[in-house]
């Protein structure tokens, strides 16, 4: 990968959703060539993916923070193109970075409340900006694509979950055994390596080989106005603090094809730090179109510094 030899100027905005980071790149980064959205991706992998790891790894990042790289869409009711991004690579969705990239726009003037379009990679996303903070999107068409799927471990057994796509794939599972709760985290993420280790050992994957690089645990909720309580792990190696937005829309796409949640009917999604995503779906076709709800807020407004003298400044990562 090639790398910069002049001093660059990127201008970001951190927020956070449910306690989960997203920075959203609003300025200075290259300009790309390519068109597509599949094809922009790629050039930032081969040309300028150290525009990723200087934002996302430390000393300006650590593991959680996910990043927001702003495009001018092709399509010209969007209000913009979205690549979302972390310490290991490029997401395909990304529900908690939507409702921050939402807040961000309306920080900076560029959207009011109502209805919006966005591009992303995993297909057009429609978000509607609330007036208080909140902001609900329609994610992706998602949809169980396994069920009771056992899955051994070295150090709590065999568990069982559900295979789902909701923007990203998910293992999802119930019988763990385990305390969803802050002082657990430990336990919960050891857990999570077991099950998404043994899932790559033998070869269990999402529909056409889809790597499964989230899974979620889920326990009963502290909150009233939650039905369950989650712990996500990330492809990064940490904890989503949001109930995570693509893993609620798995949850109710197989919520749905258990026939446990009807649509139009509220599900509350509590994570493992309080926070609350309330989700909801109609059917299209036989996958379920979720609806998200959150809050998120604009946390600084930053001028980050790529200067090539310093030998951290595409930043370091400790992989887990």
């Amino acid at each position: 990968m090639p790398l910069p030899t002049d001093r660059i100027e990127l201008n970001v905005i951190d927020s956070h959703t449910g306690g989960e980071p997203t920075r959203t790149v609003i300025g200075g980064a290259p300009e790309l060539v390519s068109t597509t959205l599949a094809d922009q991706i790629q050039e930032l992998k081969t040309n300028y993916d150290w525009v990723r790891t200087a934002l996302t790894h430390e000393p300006r990042g650590f593991e959680a923070m996910v990043g927001a790289l702003l495009l001018r869409p092709a399509n010209p009711e969007a209000v913009a193109r979205v690549v979302y991004f972390n310490n290991v690579g490029y997401l395909g969705m990304c529900g908690h970075g939507t409702i921050g990239v939402a807040a961000t726009l309306c920080y900076l003037g560029k959207i009011s409340p109502g209805e919006h379009l966005l591009e992303t990679i995993a297909g057009n996303v429609v978000f509607t900006l609330h007036e208080d903070n909140r902001v609900s999107f329609v994610n992706v068409p998602s949809y169980r694509y396994q069920t009771a799927i056992p899955v051994e471990t070295e150090n709590f057994g065999t568990v069982t979950g559900d295979i789902a796509w909701g923007g990203n794939w998910f293992y999802l599972c119930a019988d763990h055994g385990l305390e969803i709760s802050m002082g657990n985290l430990d336990q919960l993420d050891r857990c999570c390596r077991e099950i998404r280790n043994s899932l790559d050992r033998n070869g269990i994957t999402g529909e056409n080989g889809g790597i499964i690089d989230h899974v979620e645990l889920f326990g009963p909720p502290r909150r009233d106005d939650a039905q369950s309580m989650n712990y996500v792990d990330c492809p990064g190696g940490e904890y989503d603090r949001s109930p995570c937005g693509t893993g609620t829309s798995a949850k109710i796409a197989c919520l749905a094809a258990a026939g446990k949640l009807e649509p139009g009917q509220t599900w509350g999604q509590e994570s493992v730090t309080g926070s609350l995503f309330e989700g909801s779906y109609q059917w299209q076709g036989d996958k379920v179109l979720p609806r998200i709800i959150g809050e998120a807020f604009v946390t600084a407004e930053t001028k980050v510094v790529i200067d090539p003298i310093d030998p951290l400044t595409f930043g370091f990562s400790q992989q887990k």
